[in-house]
């Protein structure tokens, strides 16, 4: 699934979450170009509260998987599977004495950064806010003045959802096959030129 030779566009338009994936480790050197282009990312007044932990070893990385919530449409059946968990994982914190409100920006062009750059290597993620904080604060040794935002799991794919236009319903669903299906509201819903 490597997507070598797109350009942001096509990569924009072929994402999808992943949240099964390949046993196969992600090289540490592409995990820090990761978290590098999270940190060179947009931040509101160039403040930049964000900061990464990034988990590929054998260390903290089993203790996370059971702080995360995975695809509650669909729960069990969007979980990973035995060996389907993702290689790594990268954290992202808030620096509240740097910015302690209006980070959300922030987060999201550094997510969407990596999340792109992940996938133009051929690696898969899967951006989750429904974590438990507090015990992966604790696994992680973070500090009290730091907001645990989000936890980006990463690896090679496993799976290959489709995007559909939406219906009446956002919920995504997998087929009689176990692919999942992605519904997405049509442009035409979306995008107006010149007036509402």
């Amino acid at each position: 699934m490597c997507q070598e030779g797109k350009n942001v566009f096509d990569l924009a338009v072929a994402r999808r979450t992943i949240r099964r994936f390949k046993p196969d480790p992600v090289p540490r050197e592409l995990l820090e170009r990761l978290a590098e282009a999270g940190r060179l990312a947009p931040s509101a007044a160039n403040l930049q509260p964000l900061e990464f932990i990034v988990v590929d070893g054998n260390g903290p990385k089993g203790d996370i998987f059971p702080c995360l919530k995975w695809a509650a449409y669909i729960a069990p059946a969007g979980d990973p599977g035995p060996g389907e968990a993702p290689a790594a994982y990268i954290v992202t914190l808030v620096n509240t004495k740097i910015r302690d409100t209006m980070f959300e920006y922030d987060v999201g062009a550094a997510m969407e950064n990596m999340i792109l750059a992940a996938l133009g290597e051929g690696v898969g993620s899967c951006w989750m806010l429904s974590i438990d904080r507090d015990r992966l604060r604790a696994i992680l040794g973070v500090p009290g003045h730091y907001r645990v935002d989000s936890v980006l799991a990463l690896g090679y794919p496993a799976e290959e959802p489709m995007a559909e236009v939406m219906g009446e319903s956002c919920r995504y669903w997998k087929d009689e096959a176990g692919r999942l299906h992605v519904p997405k509201r049509a442009r035409e819903a979306v995008v107006h030129f010149d007036r509402f």
